[in-house]
């Protein structure tokens, strides 16, 4: 076991936090810093490109910009600076929750329009708490929305500490080990490893700028064992090694993937590349933290998300039964899709700001769906469908663009693919597909693609029209902006050409 899994068991009166319920320092986020200052002070808790803190230099630092933060008697909620370095920045959110306020982490591609909106959003009048508690708000993060203004969702600091627990209880101790978080914290997957390092004592890395050649090297080096990234980085690296005939890489020993769904034909590559590494791919949201997880390695439907974390509790809940709990281990009715509802120690407080946004969170009591739909199968797997708000209903039946989009994304030819529903009197709703190709490779006509889908899926999913775009519209985070598509299509539909201000479509039949 690690230095911190001990001395965290030390805290928790024999237990560890993965077997206990945390108690003192551990219930906040930033509160073993002042711990790891005193035992660990030469360790370095921070590093970049731009240079690095060790825990004792961190903790200093985080207790003078904290002082000034009450002396000047700040607002409840702080927006930190995004023209900062990603360690000033981390600096700054590590000072801010400690003097019992909250930190509001703004994206540093919002235009100055977006950031001033956003900033009526936030409380003004000073803070009268400088003592932080486990249900006080710590952080406001912010997420795409459907109305084009980012959605912000506040948490408490129990709705990570918790997290951070779970995955100790259920990645084990390896989990627990310094950690490369390569991207930006405006992303909330990034800020949590930043925070995991901090919390376990061990430390993070990070990255001022992506860069799958520098990650690598990092990794190579052995300097973290562990690996936060998102599917897009992850394919960047393994292209970048083999352009380059890196050899495999044995130092890494856990590998957490999440923000999108992995498509599992490259989990081979990636187990080539670090041969001794876990791979872990988990399902969870802004607004829920964890909720599923499973190793990459095994086998299961495309669908599948993995079992729920130790304390998530599933409840899948269709027309038919709008209140009936599912129990994960016996699953009543494994092939019918419903919504997720979700509970556990872990969910979001509340959305921030005025932006109203009809694909927000569903509630009920202490339960709360995302607006995901699925079902759990018989060895208790959640096995997801698709949101909500895209389901089209074409034919009489209902189809989730998720599922054909990642079939699609398979072809060889096919970087990235968006689908969508127009109205069609016979059919109810018509699907379109918006695709991007590879670079270099020889795309098929569209009736190759409708044979090539047929032979692998029902033939009511066969799109009826193709549509190719070469800039490919992205949220903030890196997701593919389907809204933004589907104007575009809209757009097409109605006039035949687009706006300067969406992406350009062209109609595909070669």
């Amino acid at each position: 076991m690690s230095s911190a899994c001990m001395t965290a068991a030390e805290a928790a009166g024999g237990l560890a936090p993965a077997q206990a319920p945390l108690q003192g320092f551990w219930q906040l986020v930033h509160g073993p810093l002042a711990h790891w200052a005193r035992h660990r002070p030469e360790v370095i808790a921070l590093q970049s490109e731009q240079g690095s803190w060790t825990f004792a230099q961190l903790h200093d630092e985080v207790q003078k910009r904290c002082q000034a933060l009450i002396a000047r008697h700040a607002p409840l909620m702080v927006l930190i600076d995004a023209s900062q370095s990603t360690l000033q920045r981390l600096v700054d959110f590590l000072a801010i929750i400690a003097s019992g306020r909250c930190a509001a982490v703004a994206d540093p591609d919002w235009q100055p329009a977006v950031r001033q909106r956003i900033e009526g959003w936030l409380p003004f009048h000073p803070s009268t708490l400088d003592t932080p508690r486990p249900l006080d708000a710590f952080y406001t993060g912010f997420t795409s929305g459907s109305t084009g203004l980012p959605k912000g969702f506040k948490r408490h600091h129990q709705s990570w500490t918790e997290s951070f627990r779970v995955g100790l209880q259920d990645f084990g101790p390896v989990v627990a080990q310094r950690t490369l978080a390569p991207g930006r914290i405006s992303h909330s997957l990034f800020l949590f490893g930043a925070m995991q390092g901090i919390w376990y004592g061990t430390g993070a890395v990070m990255q001022e700028k992506f860069s799958a050649a520098r990650c690598l090297a990092t990794l190579a080096s052995g300097q973290a064992p562990c690996l936060v990234a998102v599917p897009s980085q992850l394919l960047l690296m393994l292209q970048w090694a083999e352009h380059r005939h890196i050899a495999p890489i044995p130092e890494v020993e856990l590998i957490t993937i999440s923000g999108a769904r992995w498509m599992r034909d490259h989990t081979p590559a990636l187990r080539k590349l670090f041969p001794r590494a876990r791979i872990i791919e988990f399902y969870g949201a802004s607004e829920a933290s964890f909720v599923a997880w499973m190793e990459a390695d095994e086998a299961s439907s495309p669908q599948a998300v993995g079992r729920p974390f130790s304390n998530v509790e599933i409840d899948i809940r269709t027309d038919r039964s709008s209140t009936s709990e599912i129990d994960s281990a016996n699953p009543s009715n494994p092939s019918s899709d419903g919504l997720i509802f979700i509970r556990s120690p872990m969910l979001f407080m509340d959305y921030v700001g005025d932006a109203h946004d009809p694909t927000a969170v569903l509630r009920d009591s202490d339960w709360l769906s995302v607006r995901d739909m699925g079902h759990l199968d018989e060895r208790g797997m959640l096995c997801l469908a698709g949101r909500q708000s895209r389901m089209i209903v074409t034919q009489g039946k209902n189809l989730f663009p998720e599922e054909l989009e990642n079939l699609l994304a398979s072809h060889q030819a096919i970087a990235q693919v968006s689908l969508h529903g127009q109205a069609d009197a016979l059919r109810g709703m018509q699907v379109h597909a918006v695709l991007q190709w590879q670079p270099g490779a020889m795309p098929p006509s569209a009736l190759q693609l409708a044979q090539w889908l047929r032979e692998r899926t029902e033939a009511f999913k066969v799109p009826r029209q193709w549509w190719t775009c070469s800039h490919w519209p992205q949220t903030a985070s890196g997701k593919t902006d389907h809204g933004r598509i589907g104007k575009a299509l809209l757009q097409m539909q109605v006039s035949g050409s687009s706006t300067p201000d969406l992406p350009a479509l062209q109609p595909w039949q070669s």
